[in-house]
């Protein structure tokens, strides 16, 4: 059986979002599809997320956060509220609600502003990548998550890291793979230190 995988995106990114569920309903991806389709009929801004909360999230396992170029903290806390609160009930860890594997998956309108090439390290020198997950790329909750470990460090690995992260181009190629690899993150040692919330409101 599948992971439980609920979809944060903003709306302009919706076309990525249908294609991962067309890849569900044709067997490319063994996934449970927990995403939010139809707007929820309200304008109380709390009633919805609580509605997410109970009735999207609280049974996933792993949030995929579509990282486009309307995804970044930089575009303000009132046009970002709901991927935010999504991302923050996906970390939260409590009473009926699980921790939630984190899947960033990056759209490829943002792979230039992400993803830099690498430079030659003047603390070890070896060539390390440069992935710039940063206020300007994504969203705080997702980027304080990504790098996680010791900051005087050189550069970080994949044991340093909470959140997941993959180009659109790789995660088409082989999505099963990147799920599991968020879903695995939920028994990892790193989850000691992954920034979670003590409360949702």
């Amino acid at each position: 059986m599948g992971h439980k995988c609920f979809i944060s995106f903003k709306t302009e990114d919706a076309y990525y979002k249908e294609e991962i569920q067309k890849w569900s309903e044709k067997d490319k991806v063994d996934m449970i599809d927990k995403s939010l389709n139809t707007p929820i009929d309200s304008d109380d801004e709390d009633y919805i997320m609580r509605k997410i909360r109970k009735d999207y999230l609280a049974d996933s396992t792993v949030t995929i956060v579509l990282i486009g170029v309307h995804s970044s903290e930089y575009l303000g806390k009132e046009e970002q509220k709901y991927i935010k609160r999504e991302l923050q009930a996906s970390l939260y860890n409590g009473v009926n609600n699980t921790r939630n594997g984190v899947l960033g998956v990056v759209l490829p309108s943002m792979y230039t502003s992400i993803y830099k090439g690498s430079e030659i390290c003047s603390v070890c020198g070896s060539s390390h990548n440069i992935v710039a997950i940063n206020d300007w790329t994504t969203i705080r909750e997702f980027s304080a998550n990504y790098y996680l470990d010791d900051k005087h460090k050189c550069y970080y690995a994949e044991e340093d890291r909470y959140c997941v992260l993959v180009k659109w181009d790789d995660f088409k190629l082989n999505p099963n793979f990147y799920i599991d690899k968020a879903f695995d993150k939920r028994t990892d040692s790193i989850i000691r230190k992954s920034k979670g919330i003590s409360k949702i409101k």
